[in-house]
């Protein structure tokens, strides 16, 4: 079954941005100062013969994609000399569908066997680039070819994810839990007759409840002062931020392998927030934890100490490692004290699913892990009772409009997770320029109102932002 609409890429082109952070952010046991923002422009060719553009961003965060001892210049730079091979071979890739088909074509075949090739010839003996890396690279290119496939058709990328577009249904390309396998053999299949639609937000709201972060090296009050932070006219104080931005969720960095420290973290910035009418709070450890026990007790003190704070947390997020196959942690302890999130981990719907196995209850989900594989997760999420989230990148300039959609678009368990504005706020203010309510939170939200026409509804024909010349131009 065939569409005149399908498309394949025929042409790209690679642009790096580097971006400067204004106070630093701790990854793990890592610390982000800097990033460079990989952009791409992506041409497509309909089988009709028609031709459409679409634009994709994302920051190529090293830490979180590939933690390790490596020396950072030596994985960022593999990061984009990664970005390079893929302009390449996206230019080149020849198949025709519905991004969605194309997009998980591509991940299925040329991405695995690019990075199997990548890390042999470039990482031989050294430590391999891994999956979650290719992945983020990856990401760049499969939203671009979401935004052309948008504004080849004229609609909203959104609108495009129903039969009236697609070839195949999501059977084609998600299976069901193994648990409910035998369930459904005499009953349809949860993905049979369906369409990404059937599981998105019929009518998506245009304003998100945002989730401020408060890294593992962000001051909370007076007293974590050093004297050498930014004087910029934006906040650096926690109390200063909630009251800007009338902020009313904070995510919290831990550090996962020191107790007390996470402990003492949690109640100091759950008292700031009680005193500033947050309501809600998350806990994030990074994948550093290696044993439930440490979550769990942690957990419990805090319910028996601090119930207050203990009640404001909605969920925890992504304790232990996240490669889940190497280290299949069951997680059913932590899950039964507060909803638990794959966010590393959840690679595509296939680790969303072992997840679940082990006791995880929600995804979080990112643009950065691809749009293809964003929806599959979401929509195998769904339809298993998981709950979703969408959660930051630190997000910038364009790769800021699709997070945002992302969660409208998904329905999440409390809004989203914004924190450029915290750490690069100057980086986006061409954006910001004709979306104001995406790159500065108001009353705690941000606002989509802004975004409209094809594709993404970027609006770039508006945005007056320089590129710096292309690194990379395959086809055309």
């Amino acid at each position: 079954m065939t569409k005149p609409t399908d498309v394949r890429s025929i042409a790209s082109e690679l642009y790096f941005l580097p971006v400067q952070t204004r106070v630093p952010l701790k990854f793990g046991a890592e610390t982000t100062t800097h990033v460079t923002v990989a952009r791409s422009r992506l041409t497509v060719k309909s089988r009709d013969g028609r031709t459409a553009t679409g634009w994709g961003e994302t920051p190529l965060s090293v830490q979180w994609v590939w933690p390790s001892k490596v020396p950072y210049e030596e994985r960022h730079q593999a990061l984009k000399d990664f970005c390079v091979k893929l302009a390449e071979a996206w230019s080149e890739f020849r198949e025709l569908g519905h991004p969605i088909e194309v997009g998980h074509a591509f991940q299925e075949s040329s991405l695995t066997d690019l990075l199997n090739w990548f890390n042999a010839e470039h990482r031989s003996g050294k430590e391999p680039m891994p999956w979650l890396a290719a992945l983020v690279c990856c990401s760049v290119f499969d939203i671009a070819l979401h935004d052309a496939f948008g504004r080849l058709v004229e609609r909203p990328v959104y609108d495009t994810y129903s039969a009236d577009f697609m070839n195949r249904d999501l059977a084609a390309f998600l299976e069901p839990a193994a648990s409910q396998t035998a369930h459904f053999a005499s009953r349809i299949n949860p993905f049979a007759g369906k369409f990404p639609n059937d599981f998105l937000i019929a009518n998506p709201p245009r304003q998100l409840r945002a989730w401020h972060l408060v890294g593992g090296l962000d001051p909370v009050d007076e007293f974590e002062l050093k004297g050498n932070e930014p004087d910029d006219g934006y906040p650096v104080l926690l109390t200063d931020w909630i009251q800007r931005d009338g902020l009313k969720c904070l995510k919290i960095k831990l550090r996962g392998n020191d107790a007390e420290w996470d402990f003492a973290r949690l109640i100091k910035v759950g008292h700031v927030a009680l005193e500033h009418d947050v309501e809600w709070l998350t806990a994030d450890f990074n994948c550093t934890v290696t044993e439930p026990a440490y979550v769990n007790e942690i957990l419990d003190r805090l319910r028996d100490e601090q119930p207050r704070i203990y009640g404001m947390i909605l969920y925890v997020e992504q304790p232990f490692p996240y490669d889940l196959g190497a280290n299949p942690i069951d997680a059913h302890g932590v899950a039964a004290r507060k909803p638990l999130f794959l966010d590393e981990s959840a690679h595509d719907w296939k680790h969303v699913r072992l997840g679940r196995e082990l006791g995880w209850t929600g995804v979080a989900l990112k643009t950065c892990k691809t749009q293809t594989g964003a929806i599959l997760s979401a929509c195998w999420a769904k339809a298993h009772g998981m709950t979703l989230m969408v959660q930051d990148l630190t997000n910038p300039m364009l790769a800021q409009i699709p997070h945002c959609l992302l969660a409208v678009h998904v329905g999440t368990i409390m809004g989203v997770e914004t924190n450029g504005m915290q750490f690069y706020p100057e980086a986006s203010t061409a954006e910001a320029a004709i979306h104001p309510g995406l790159y500065q939170r108001h009353n705690g939200c941000v606002d989509l109102a802004s975004i409209h026409g094809p594709g993404f509804g970027y609006r770039l024909e508006e945005i007056q932002r320089q590129l710096p010349p292309a690194v990379a131009s395959f086809g055309g």
